[in-house]
């Protein structure tokens, strides 16, 4: 089956990467942007790698990308 077939067949599969890839990017730089900023080389290096549609960058910025209050 060609390409233009299969996205013929589903309409709503272009809106629907269109979203996600918006969804990801969005997270993704925050989370990027973060993780340098505390200086998290190995956080960073795993952001900007792997793909996780937004789940990976949601985790590292609720959970690990507080900075630690200094005495």
């Amino acid at each position: 089956m060609p390409l233009d077939a299969c996205i013929a067949s589903v309409p709503w599969l272009i809106p629907l990467l269109l979203v996600l890839t918006a969804w990801d990017l969005a997270w993704r730089g925050v989370a990027l942007w973060r993780a340098g900023r505390n200086a998290h080389l190995v956080w960073f290096i795993c952001l900007f790698i792997f793909n996780t549609v937004g789940i990976l960058p949601i985790i590292y910025i609720f959970a690990f990308s507080k900075k630690k209050k200094k005495r």
